[in-house]
């Protein structure tokens, strides 16, 4: 499968991807939210190859060099019958603040809406995460609660887990062409 945008080729992940995966997933700063992957070179090959096998991920290029520069994750969540999707994303840290990671999951949720019958689509981030709550906004999607302590991915010197709230925010089928609308209204892309 593939997408594309003006700027981005959005399509199904590719096993030989595994050296762009371990550009960014290899640093702590990008990981911060996401808790630890190993990042070895075995593991980043395993790690794209089942990226590549479960059909939920999705690599994003950047047109102009070819480069892998982040994944977006849409899976189908359970039970079918609610027609549900989950929305995710890891962009390389390099290509921060580009507007690449609106653009690249506007397209996703663009094709999903439109080809796969989807009711309502989630996605979820630390409270502290603000970049990745207001690229949820950006897409046009409602902040729809707050679960507080709700995930951890480390732990104090003590071995503690450290606590974070969780927001949740969604974008229903019927709102979606409108919400994109005035959302990429807002946007500025570079």
């Amino acid at each position: 499968m593939r997408l594309e945008t003006d700027r981005l080729i959005v399509r199904t992940f590719r096993p030989d991807d595994w050296q762009d995966l371990k550009v960014y997933i290899s640093r702590p700063e990008v990981m911060w939210y996401e808790g630890e992957w190993e990042s070895s070179d075995d593991a980043c090959r395993r790690r794209a190859q089942a990226f590549a096998d479960s059909g939920a991920f999705w690599a994003v290029e950047l047109k102009q060099t070819g480069r892998m520069i982040g994944h977006v994750y849409f899976g189908q969540t359970q039970p079918e019958a609610f027609r549900t999707w989950m929305l995710g994303y890891i962009f390389n840290n390099e290509y921060h603040g580009y507007g690449y990671a609106t653009e690249a999951c506007r397209e996703v949720l663009n094709d999903g809406f439109r080809r796969l019958g989807i009711h309502r689509v989630c996605a979820k981030c630390a409270l502290q995460n603000k970049p990745s709550w207001r690229l949820m906004e950006r897409l046009g999607m409602r902040r729809e609660g707050l679960s507080p302590k709700a995930a951890t991915f480390r732990q104090t010197e003590k071995g503690q887990p450290i606590w974070w709230d969780e927001l949740t925010y969604g974008v229903l089928e019927e709102e979606w062409p409108v919400q994109a609308d005035s959302a990429s209204k807002r946007t500025s892309r570079p």
